[in-house]
């Protein structure tokens, strides 16, 4: 009876422990279907739960009762919650699916027509430190980024030529302003130059094309400078070179910092030791005056401010074709910058930029007798919204507005000739990211112009796809619209935008150092601006042209292999054909040799506390029209440009840098094109003149000395 009794109490007690207790168990997945071992499953706010076996299947028990929250973490992926009531029985869940976290670091980027460069970007292509120590570029951004895939090396202009496109197709901006007047004015065969210090920037946006609904006015290409943000330390920095000489200060704290900057070139004194090819007058000279300041606003919020303003100029005697007469062409340039924008991050996810530019460039020519004066300004007003609505969709809202005001006056005669246009922009751009491996982006730009009185709109579209960790496809496509080049419009304000549409399939690998990029692209051309005459004296201006571009881009970069060196090497082909300005066939451009090799070494000797440097430029040829040969187009090619340049970077101190650079190291006589004369001579001939180079060889020398509490603090720390 006894034992009767004990197991009564026994089945009595187990019933109730059994009765309340809940048995949970399931499998976990990923999006695709796959098992996910090691996910912990918990239930909220309890002490129970498990881990997912390799089959991705769980099981535990609870004492829990009643509605309960089942919690499902994993390293990578989003957090997943589901509501359960537990009633002591067995509670088999349905498969759960969780979906990837796509963060920054983990996610596929587009970079079809896109190489970026930013102390947060993954994949960095070109760094300002690359910028001043490139050999061939002398301290020149434009120079630099010559040795980039898709660019053209026109050594008697300077500016930055993409995939058979003109110069004046590269849109350029700071901080997402427009800059007018990028380049510095010139004359003759002397190359331009940026007008902005390279230390100024943190970062680059290059694009080959193809690029963001954010931007536009650009056939080809958009270049985007980023500014720094706060400086790190109060310090001097004193430069003095073999061209001239200049002061930097820099006062800075936690929350603001400003610098200012004022610098003096000339190369009178140079070219009085080295021989020039060109009949200098007056050298090129010029001085600025820069400053840039920044300032924390709220938790979230920066304000950056900058202006610049400059003075120079040049006189030279010009060479007439076919006679022994010179021209004396002078020039004198004046060109003030200046913008303010402000950035924050709101509370509700939205990412806020508002900004204004302003630009005002002065040109006073004299031609023989003439005196022309241009004039041309442009106030830029933008704003931009980005929402992130998760971390697979965001989008991007942006308005902006152009002034613009351009004029030509012959002084002496009192003639002038001017428009002052109005454009106003509407911009969209979506993101969406499908999983980490996959994301698409749409954009949709539209503009309008009060003097042309048109309208337009460019639909554009990217893809890339994740292939392994490291390596991604792309694809992108839009269509772009430019206006005319103001000295075009002046002429006939009725001219209608260009347009250009662009394909371009790309293929990126990056690792430890390794970056290597392949792109191939196709871009046609309608609408472009023809003309009858000559260049100088251009008549019945129209849309009358049409063109086409086409090819290949390769380009691999090595940090890792060697110790203490890097190298990148760059070929690009490129097949480009249009009829444009004086030109009635389609011909190719003579700033778009086919074939464009670049190669840039830098080795850091420790002992030496030196670094030296080499690059090498490449092309095929420029080609141009020869009246000697027949009466075709573009019949001739002038034999291949090539340039050697070599530099040397010695510190002896930590806060003491001095740099050496020489371009065509060889002396190699590189020449652009011909210019002939408009008459034949008495054997039949045009006589021709080279448009060669400014000298055989450049050399530079730069002592860069600067003053900080911190003794180790040099210019390299502002790069």
């Amino acid at each position: 009876m006894k034992a009767k009794f004990i197991l009564l109490i026994y089945f009595i007690l187990f019933q109730t422990v059994a009765f309340g207790q809940t048995i949970i168990s399931g499998i976990v997945l990923d999006e695709k279907g796959i098992a996910l071992p090691g996910v912990n499953i918990f239930i909220k706010g309890g002490y129970d739960g498990a881990t997912s076996k390799i089959d991705g299947s769980y099981r535990f028990e609870t004492e829990l009762e009643g509605y309960q929250i089942l919690v499902f973490q994993f390293m990578g992926f989003k957090s997943s919650q589901i509501s359960i009531e537990c009633k002591a029985e067995l509670l088999k869940i349905e498969n759960i699916i969780l979906t990837e976290e796509i963060t920054e670091m983990n996610s596929v980027t587009i970079s079809a027509g896109a190489m970026e460069a930013s102390d947060e970007g993954k994949s960095v292509i070109l760094r300002p430190l690359d910028i001043v120590t490139t050999p061939s570029a002398m301290g020149d951004i434009m120079g630099a980024f010559q040795t980039l895939p898709g660019t053209s090396t026109v050594g008697n202009d300077g500016r930055l030529f993409v995939r058979g496109g003109d110069a004046s197709e590269v849109g350029i901006y700071i901080d997402g302003m427009r800059v007018g007047n990028a380049y510095g004015t010139t004359a003759g065969n002397v190359p331009s130059r940026t007008r902005f210090n390279p230390n100024l920037f943190k970062g680059t946006f290059f694009s080959t094309g193809g690029y963001s609904a954010e931007y536009g006015q650009a056939l080809s290409s958009a270049l985007a400078l980023n500014t720094k943000d706060l400086s790190i330390r109060s310090q001097g920095d004193l430069s003095i070179m073999s061209v001239g000489g200049g002061y930097s200060h820099t006062l800075a704290n936690e929350k603001q910092s400003i610098t200012a900057s004022a610098n003096y070139f000339n190369l009178q004194p140079y070219q009085n030791l080295i021989k020039q090819e060109i009949d200098f007058e007056a050298a090129p000279n010029a001085w600025d005056l820069e400053v840039a300041a920044q300032k924390k606003t709220g938790k979230n919020g920066l304000l950056k401010v900058m202006a610049r303003t400059e003075s120079g100029g040049m006189s030279l005697w010009q060479q007439l074709p076919g006679t022994d007469r010179k021209v004396l062409v002078d020039l004198k340039n004046d060109y003030s910058y200046a913008q303010a924008n402000w950035r924050t991050i709101l509370k509700n996810e939205w990412t806020i930029f508002t900004g204004i530019s302003y630009s005002k460039n002065l040109d006073q020519i004299g031609y023989d007798s003439l005196q022309i004066e241009r004039r041309n300004e442009l106030i830029h007003i933008k704003g931009t919204a980005i929402k992130d609505f998760s971390d697979r969709l965001s989008a991007k809202f942006g308005v902006e507005h152009f002034i613009h005001p351009y004029s030509e006056k012959l002084v002496r005669e009192g003639w002038i000739r001017d428009f002052d246009d109005r454009e106003t922009y509407l911009f969209t751009e979506w993101d969406l990211y499908l999983n980490k491996d996959l994301v698409f982006r749409g954009g949709l730009r539209g503009g309008a112009s009060s003097v042309s009185e048109e309208k337009w709109l460019d639909p554009r579209f990217s893809v890339a796809y994740q292939l392994k960790e490291k390596g991604q496809l792309s694809f992108a496509a839009g269509s772009f619209h430019q206006l005319p080049v103001d000295n075009f419009r002046v002429l006939n304000t009725d001219l209608q935008n260009s347009e250009s549409n662009h394909l371009i399939l790309n293929y990126l690998f990056s690792k430890d150092g390794f970056t290597f990029r392949a792109e191939t692209f196709y871009k046609s051309y309608e609408n472009l601006v023809t003309f009858e005459g000559s260049p100088d004296n251009p008549e019945l201006l129209k849309n009358g042209g049409s063109g086409y571009a086409k090819g290949i881009d390769f380009f691999f970069r090595d940090r890792q292999t060697f110790k203490n060196t890097d190298y990148w090497v760059t070929y690009s082909f490129v097949d480009s054909k249009r009829s444009f300005n004086q030109f009635q066939t389609e011909v190719q451009p003579s700033f778009a040799p086919k074939h464009n090799l670049s190669i840039v070494v830098k080795h850091f000797i420790t002992p030496l506390k030196s670094q030296l440097g080499a690059s090498f430029a490449y092309n095929d040829g420029y080609s141009f029209t020869n009246p000697n040969v027949d009466n075709s187009e573009m019949n001739s090619k002038t034999k291949s440009f090539q340039n050697l340049s070599l530099s040397w970077s010695y510190l002896p101190k930590p806060n003491l840098i001095i740099h050496l650079a020489c371009t065509n190291v060889l002396g190699r006589d590189n020449v652009f094109g011909y210019t002939f004369s408009p008459k034949a001579n008495s054997q039949g001939i045009f006589e021709s003149i080279p448009q060669g180079q400014v000298a055989p060889r450049f050399l530079f020398l730069g002592i860069f000395l600067t003053l900080s509490k911190d003794k180790t603090a040099n210019n390299l720390n502002n790069l």
